[in-house]
């Protein structure tokens, strides 16, 4: 009995001081000016930021459906997931798309017959690497000119950006699958150093090879890649993420090694400018590529995000006369990727990838320079349909960011802003990195790179040619309603032949590909 009484007691101890404890939170909530719902509505208004907080998760396992949400569905992101761990990526009972309803939807155009004199495509080289149709660096004649062996590399993600885990997994998983890896604008790391090709980019803060002003330094940046295995340099003009802005990593994810490497002061927000200080204009720009060039011997190449046509015409018209130019282009989407954005930056700054891709290769094709100039793009390309819209489109090679972090266990909870990745890869906190084990994450992209390029095979077989450099912009059709749909060449104002690379290419790639 006394025992029974002793429990009671200790019950009605912690009930009161529960009682207690929310009577306090209560007052707190209705003496309180700044927030409506918690003065209004005292302990349960807490609920509202908690259903706020956990919002994506409770729609991403429970509400929305498998195409519906963004920016990857969660169809997209099964298929990521199993392809990079080499499980089953087919799906049944027919597509859950709503193609009838959905503007712009993309149909490749399959052919029954290959047609006299092309060439019969195989599934030999399904465990290539499915190189580019073009040598990057080739027309210019760079002295370190080469062939990419895969049409598939890994986008600029920063060290800093990502963590040092994730960055290494990276970097392992390019070597095994035989690709590029572009280091974002952060500079080498130990984490870049694990075998796989690197693409250096210069950002607008040089970190890495700039002087104490934090100025361009070209010796620096030539002791930067002879001790690399870098293969090509990138000037990053602007990016899908925040085009215009200039980059910023927050201070919470500039430790002391970050600080380090790039230069910097640790724990202080680390905002690059919106624009170059080594040139200012197109004809200083072509200058300073072509220094890079001669000073280095490797291809140069820009990336960039498009808003404003008038830089595309005059770098056009300036690389007329063959003196001066970029080797590639790297177009981004304005859809937004892994970096931290103002949300109007990310909504509605640059045009998405298919609108501005296009713009951008009518400009070079119309001049007659398509074929001199490879390119890149980047934009939720890593998705097999986006990939061989991007290739109709004029594409030579695909530029994959959130889709190779999906590979290595991204959840897509959307915290890379805030430093607190529950998966350890877009984070700077040891608690969370700990978790990403390299070794293994770096199998899973190389299996999802692997992947990727086997489907886009699959794909060209499917239209009757043996590469998709050779997918012309008359091979797929957007739907508009289901009684009407248009060419991509039309809807984009190509002319006919454009997308695909020219008979010269035509016949070196599909001998490559023999």
């Amino acid at each position: 009995m006394g025992q029974r009484s002793s429990t009671s007691s200790r019950w009605a101890r912690a009930g009161a001081v529960t009682a207690a404890a929310l009577g306090a939170v209560a007052v707190r909530d209705l003496t309180q000016k700044q927030h409506a719902i918690r003065r209004n509505f005292p302990l349960i208004g807490h609920l509202r930021y908690q259903l706020e907080k956990f919002g994506p998760e409770l729609r991403q396992y429970i509400v929305t459906s498998n195409d519906e949400e963004r920016p990857f569905s969660r169809d997209q992101r099964r298929w990521v997931y199993a392809s990079s761990k080499l499980e089953n990526n087919y799906f049944g009972f027919g597509t859950d798309n709503d193609y009838e309803n959905t503007a712009g939807y993309p149909i490749i155009k399959h052919r029954t017959f290959t047609g006299p004199g092309a060439p019969t495509p195989s599934h030999a080289h399904e465990g290539s690497p499915l190189p580019s149709a073009k040598v990057l660096g080739g027309p210019r004649r760079r002295t370190h000119a080469f062939r990419p062996a895969s049409v598939v590399n890994v986008s600029g993600m920063s060290f800093g950006a990502l963590s040092g885990h994730a960055i290494e997994a990276l970097n392992r998983g390019s070597l095994a699958a035989g690709c590029l890896h572009n280091t974002g604008e952060g500079a080498i790391s130990p984490h870049h150093r694990h075998g796989g090709d690197l693409v250096l980019q210069l950002g607008t803060s040089y970190f890495g090879c700039r002087d104490g002003d934090g100025r361009f330094d070209l010796a620096r940046l030539q002791e930067l890649v002879a001790s690399a295995p870098v293969r090509a340099l990138e000037i990053k003009l602007s990016q899908g993420a925040k085009p215009g802005l200039g980059g910023m990593l927050p201070g919470v994810k500039v430790s002391e090694e970050i600080a380090r490497i790039r230069g910097i002061e640790p724990g202080v927000d680390c905002a690059s400018p919106s624009r170059h200080t080594a040139f200012t204009d197109v004809d200083s720009m072509l200058d300073f590529v072509e220094l890079l060039a001669a000073e280095t011997g490797l291809p140069v190449g820009i990336k960039s995000a498009v808003g404003n046509l008038e830089f595309w015409d005059q770098l056009v018209a300036q690389m007329g006369d063959g003196e001066r130019g970029v080797d590639y282009v790297a177009v981004d989407g304005g859809e937004g990727g892994t970096g931290a954005a103002p949300m109007i930056f990310a909504d509605s700054v640059a045009y998405p990838f298919r609108l501005g891709f296009a713009e951008v290769y009518r400009r070079f094709a119309a001049a007659g320079l398509a074929d001199d100039v490879t390119f890149v793009g980047g934009g939720k390309l890593g998705i097999p349909e986006n990939a061989v819209l991007a290739f109709a489109l004029g594409v030579d090679m695909i530029a994959v960011g959130r889709e190779a972090m999906l590979s290595i266990g991204c959840i897509q909870a959307q915290k890379c802003h805030t430093d607190h990745c529950p998966v350890g890869i877009a984070t700077q906190n040891p608690r969370y990195a700990r978790g990403l084990d390299p070794t293994l994450k770096s199998e899973r992209l190389a299996n999802y790179v692997r992947t990727l390029r086997r489907d886009l095979l699959k794909v060209s077989e499917a239209i009757g040619v043996v590469h998709p450099a050779l997918i012309s912009a008359d091979d797929v059709d957007l739907v508009e309603h289901l009684t009407s749909a248009s060419p991509v060449r039309e809807v984009y104002g190509y002319d006919p032949g454009w997308g695909a690379v020219g008979p010269g290419l035509a016949s070196e790639v599909t001998a490559l590909m023999a």
